[in-house]
């Protein structure tokens, strides 16, 4: 049957990539990117843009991302759009599932294409595929631990890989932080990006702050160093007392991947200290978590997370309705916070928190991003309010 398919030209084209999910589903599509396998956690995104900073985001260890929006990498790649801070270490996504093939760039900032871009990363890539119907399974189903591989000559040991899905323990119960956290001490000076000039630099600091990285994203760092701060990173596994022998302003606590339960086995006690000597501290993502874990909260695994750029999140404190940036797949039990975590903010997609703030100590926290890379800038007067906070420490 298929020698006589080929005969009249309408052969189905042989896999070059498979997802292998640990039930035993297996999808084909065409392989791009680096060759070779991963497996992982897959979730999907709904961001149209700003594949480069999703990819290279922290938080994604140990996932592999479905894009909804159909046409990813058509703008090619660039030094520009990483968020990771050390260009040499792998920091983010091990997988990348797309509808559409990658055309060939067409931006004015491109430096190479997506698929060369990939291979230097070590990312692989499968395209061609459905992804409106995986969408739906992870939906309905959940998050599916999976192998993604990808061989030019279609070669695949299928009956390996799903055994390879099927023994991967998860994320549920998996500490990812040491493999994206500084690994020694560093400061920040860049700041913003502008049309035209690029990153600028500080010209000058009034604050000084200790970002406490669980895997830290560069657009976090700058915009507190836009803010005026002088920013100090800290890898996850420095004692509170170090921190407060730096004599900071405020704390920042980072994003990051994996179950925040296991990654508060050694950072709570930490934030505790932190905590209980009354400094600022502002907490993101996995930060958030940290703060609600620190203060008595437990956290849940999601069905599906939250990953995109246009998910609205209500503000208690001003009353309003934001656009903001996501993506974590763990949330904190509003019905677990003690009486002195206030619920800041709120989901209106499903309701979850998405934010507390502490009535006896100046800290608070929110689970989306607001630095929005990539995303919407309604959330940037956070960093303003984690200014505001720690010059009014100083002044008192």
């Amino acid at each position: 049957m298929q020698d006589q398919a080929k005969q009249q030209g309408w052969a189905r084209p042989v896999a070059t990539a498979v997802l292998v999910m640990a039930d035993g589903t297996v999808i084909e599509g065409v392989g791009f990117g680096a060759p070779g396998k991963a497996v992982g956690e897959v979730c999907f995104n709904t961001a149209m843009t700003g594949y480069q900073e999703v990819l290279t985001d922290p938080s994604y260890a140990g996932q592999i991302v479905t894009f909804t929006f159909p046409h990813i990498g058509n703008v090619g790649a660039n030094d520009e759009d990483i968020e990771t801070v050390d260009f040499e270490r792998v920091h983010g996504a091990r997988g990348l599932i797309v509808q559409a093939p990658v055309t060939g760039p067409s931006n004015f900032r491109a430096q190479t294409g997506l698929d060369a871009w990939l291979k230097t990363r070590g990312i692989i890539g499968l395209a061609g595929i459905d992804t409106r119907a995986l969408t739906v399974l992870i939906r309905e189903k959940g998050m599916p631990n999976a192998v993604i591989a990808y061989d030019p000559d279609g070669k695949f040991d299928l009956d390996a890989l799903k055994a390879e899905a099927a023994g991967w323990p998860g994320i549920d119960g998996m500490d990812l932080v040491p493999d994206v956290t500084a690994q020694q001490d560093y400061g920040w000076t860049e700041t913003t990006w502008r049309l035209g000039s690029g990153y600028g630099a500080q010209d000058g600091t009034r604050l000084k702050v200790v970002a406490l990285d669980f895997g830290v994203k560069r657009n976090i760092l700058r915009l507190l160093a836009e803010a005026g701060c002088d920013v100090k990173v800290v890898p996850a596994t420095t004692s509170a007392e170090d921190i407060l022998a730096l004599k900071p302003d405020g704390i920042f606590l980072s994003n990051g991947p994996g179950d925040p339960a296991e990654t508060g086995k050694y950072a709570v006690p930490t934030i505790r200290k932190i905590l209980e000597a009354k400094i600022p501290t502002f907490g993101i993502c996995l930060g958030h978590q940290m703060m609600a874990l620190a203060v008595g909260a437990k956290t849940v695994k999601m069905n599906q997370g939250h990953h995109g750029a246009n998910h609205p999140v209500k503000d208690f404190t001003t009353h309003k309705v934001e656009i903001v940036s996501m993506n974590h797949g763990f949330a904190v039990d509003p019905e677990t916070l003690p009486a002195n975590a206030v619920e800041t903010h709120k989901s209106l997609f499903d309701g979850s928190n998405c934010g507390i703030a502490l009535t006896d100590r100046p800290a608070f926290s929110v689970q989306h991003h607001p630095e929005a890379s990539p995303g919407p800038q309604d959330s940037h007067y956070l960093f303003a309010r984690f200014v505001e906070m720690m010059e009014k420490r100083r002044a008192a």
